[in-house]
């Protein structure tokens, strides 16, 4: 029995040691293949980093640039990793810690994202400038989409880079919160410019609406009216711009 005890204690022994000191690219074995792509290793698996990390949307693969993260082991007891991940890519910048308790079941935590505002081309038709901020104080997804949490996205030196040169527009925010078992509502509010935007968005499950009011004092560029044109109605010194609609799952996945 003792000599049976011994054996199994060293096993024990040399499973953590192996833990310990396993290498950062144990990290790609472990990730759905063609969802995520990291290159380029170095560091463990509990503190490590990847010199380029691509993450697959529906749009196609959403570049990280390089990501370094910190594995809680803890946490693995539990069956929910925890992570600290932080990621840059030229002018981008993402920071947050993640639980993952699911495939698509994921709780956000002090979230902090600096995003240039052209990254849109990769998912809607439309060229814009300036900058993204988005912070979240926490955010929880279940099934991939929100499910409670509470932030807020700011759109600095905003603008749009329309056919016939660019289009100043402003500085705006979107705070927004959800409760538990409730939508996700937000209020949009002009920071500055000469484009004043005002109104609210709000997102239960896969289904959304907008409502947002555009107008300035000295009437809206030219340019600018005629593409909203096409998506909104005229209201006093603007546009009214009201959706309402759902969004639909990725090929292949069910509702």
């Amino acid at each position: 029995m003792s000599r049976t005890f011994g054996a199994c204690a060293l096993v024990l022994l040399l499973l953590s040691c192996l833990l310990v000191t396993a290498p950062a690219r144990v990290v790609g074995l472990l990730l759905p293949s063609g969802e995520v792509i990291m290159q380029g290793f170095s560091g463990t698996l509990w503190r490590g980093e990847a010199g380029r990390c691509l993450v697959r949307t529906q749009a196609g693969y959403f570049h990280l640039g390089a990501l370094n993260w910190r594995l809680d082991p803890w946490s693995l007891l539990l069956f929910a990793p925890r992570l600290a991940l932080e990621s840059k890519w030229g002018n981008q910048a993402i920071a947050a810690s993640v639980v993952l308790r699911g495939a698509e079941d994921i709780d956000l935590y002090d979230l902090e994202a600096r995003l240039p505002a052209d990254l849109l081309r990769q998912f809607v038709p439309v060229n814009l400038a300036g900058v993204f901020s988005l912070q979240l104080e926490s955010m929880k997804l279940r099934g991939g989409w929100p499910a409670e949490g509470a932030g807020r996205l700011v759109w600095q030196d905003a603008g749009w880079n329309s056919p016939g040169g660019p289009v100043p527009l402003g500085s705006y925010a979107l705070d927004f919160a959800q409760a538990p078992d409730a939508a996700l509502v937000g209020e949009v509010v002009t920071l500055s410019g000469a484009v004043a935007a005002s109104g609210s968005v709000r997102l239960q499950g896969r289904a959304y609406g907008v409502d947002i009011t555009l107008s300035g004092e000295g009437g809206l560029d030219q340019r600018l009216q005629q593409a909203l044109a096409l998506v909104a109605r005229p209201v006093d010194q603007g546009y009214r711009i009201k959706l309402d609609g759902e969004f639909q799952p990725p090929p292949g996945q069910g509702g």
